[in-house]
């Protein structure tokens, strides 16, 4: 029997796609974002991790996919109400088994629940083209147009990032860009005319942007899970957040602020 390793399942959550929706927090990424704040998303196998009451706490489950529909599909409701469904997050859905997300995304499209994959686009282009068929929407994280910028802040260069990011938009998926802004990194005029520009030339076809300033939440954990926490950035001024918000608004694009 197929299984993966969950370490949240999230109900009526309202920001990671639209309506309604249960989000499916899949254990394991392939970047180390030094931002994170669900660092105990980045190791694919279960871990220990200590409690607000300082007990060891077994982070990450395996359901197998039986399971997993059976707790999805119990909010049908109120998907159908709101026009909401399932997204599939991280970690990073897209860099897990192939052979588990596959038939989940087809047993949710054949009980008529939507499907959005929450993603990095670091993953094989392969597991793109595998899943486009059973995915309603990507929520695509654009983190940095540089190479070196991606490479310095997350552990890896963004070549699969664009590559997936074009091969999305050349099949016409329905895609909705995130974007975080760190202050004194990307948050100003200069990073966001990059990706206008190269958004540009490459033609990319984008629903919706999402800017989603900084925060530290989450900080905590990495002293539960006896790491050195990364998380040492600033939150852009919400003056910032407006500036960039507008430059997008007047290259044509549908902007909104968090999520």
């Amino acid at each position: 029997m197929k299984k993966t390793t969950i370490f949240n399942i999230q109900k009526f959550s309202t920001h990671d796609g639209p309506g309604i929706r249960t989000t499916i927090f899949f254990k394991g990424c392939p970047i180390r974002c030094e931002w994170c704040h669900n660092p105990e998303s980045q190791v694919f196998a279960p871990e220990i991790m200590l409690n607000k009451y300082g007990k060891e706490e077994l982070i990450g489950k395996e359901y197998s996919i039986r399971e997993l529909v059976k707790k999805i599909q119990a909010d049908q409701i109120f998907y159908d109400q709101s026009g909401g469904g399932v997204t599939f997050s991280g970690g990073e859905v897209m860099a897990q088994n192939m052979d588990y997300v596959l038939p989940l995304a087809k047993e949710c499209q054949r009980l008529g629940i939507t499907v959005a994959i929450d993603t990095c686009g670091v993953a094989p282009t392969e597991n793109y083209r595998q899943i486009l068929p059973y995915a309603d929407l990507f929520l695509y994280d654009l983190k940095f147009i540089d190479s070196h910028t991606h490479q310095l802040y997350t552990g890896a260069n963004n070549q699969l990032v664009l590559d997936n990011l074009r091969f999305l938009s050349a099949q016409q998926a329905e895609i909705n860009l995130r974007l975080i802004l760190l202050d004194e990194i990307n948050a100003d005029e200069v990073a966001a005319n990059r990706i206008i520009d190269w958004l540009a030339e490459e033609e990319i076809h984008v629903n919706e942007i999402s800017l989603l300033p900084y925060h530290n939440f989450g900080r905590d954990k990495y002293e539960r899970l006896k790491r050195i926490c990364t998380q040492n950035f600033s939150k852009p001024a919400d003056e910032q957040v407006a500036m960039i918000q507008k430059r997008y608004q007047d290259a044509g694009y549908r902007v909104t602020i968090g999520g």
